[in-house]
């Protein structure tokens, strides 16, 4: 397990590294989800990227600090361009960040996504569906710890309740709101602050860890005064902008 303490105040330092180093995040993302994921890292303090374009991926990637390869639109250009982005990455020996959309629901991608897992993301955030399709096990018990421990990489379940493990260390952020479920490309999103986290953090379980605890208090904070969905939108990216320390500290519900 994570102690509580360590990963709360990780959140802070984090928060305050991203608005402090503003790191270039480039995202091979869902057609649905660009604009509001380049506007969920811009509140953070992180600069977006979005070009799929085969002539000049490799550039905007060399350029960036570190990659998002989320697979919600799983068309020909974006497939080509995840294998050019991922090879500018390597030898830029930059992080990047798996988040395979939707694989539970078409073999192709879950195929697709497994061959990806062969080059070494830092991270994988996704959910349980998700993860039962990548990995052909419930994700119940300390199967998704021995994924990871395996596949040498951290394991992100999002839903409810967030688990965070390595195979070694374990945190549950138990942080966010029913309205963020509500919210198109808010996973997609929360993949691109963990993608923005591993610039100013080395360790890739703290650094999502962290990430998903400052965007759960975030959620919190805005669930408070939104009407509904619409609302909460819009407001999720202002209480990202004015998170602070002292708010997350008193928020962060993690063990």
């Amino acid at each position: 397990m994570a102690p509580p303490i360590e990963v709360t105040e990780s959140a802070v330092t984090i928060l305050e590294r991203l608005r402090v180093r503003a790191p270039r995040v480039h995202c091979i993302t869902n057609s649905v989800a660009q604009q509001y994921t380049a506007n969920v890292l811009l509140a953070a303090g992180a600069l977006p990227s979005m070009t799929i374009s085969p002539e000049e991926i490799g550039s905007f990637v060399a350029g960036s600090d570190v990659l998002l390869v989320n697979l919600g639109t799983f068309d020909t250009q974006r497939r080509a361009a995840i294998g050019a982005a991922l090879d500018a990455a390597k030898i830029g020996q930059k992080p990047w960040v798996l988040d395979p959309v939707f694989i539970e629901r078409a073999p192709d991608r879950a195929r697709f996504a497994r061959e990806l897992l062969s080059r070494n993301p830092a991270v994988v955030r996704l959910n349980n569906a998700e993860f039962g399709a990548l990995s052909g096990c419930d994700p119940a018990g300390d199967a998704p710890e021995r994924f990871a421990q395996s596949h040498a990489t951290i394991i992100a379940l999002t839903g409810t309740a967030d688990l965070v493990t390595d195979g070694a260390r374990r945190a549950k952020i138990v942080n966010g709101d029913p309205l963020m479920a509500l919210v198109t490309a808010m996973g997609c999103a929360g993949s691109a602050l963990v993608a923005a986290a591993l610039v100013v953090e080395p360790d890739p379980f703290v650094a999502a860890s962290a990430m998903l605890t400052v965007f759960g208090v975030a959620g919190e904070v805005a669930a408070e005064d939104a009407g509904g969905p619409g609302s909460f939108a819009g407001a999720i990216i202002d209480a990202l902008h004015g998170l602070d320390g002292a708010t997350l500290r008193r928020r962060a519900r993690v063990s």
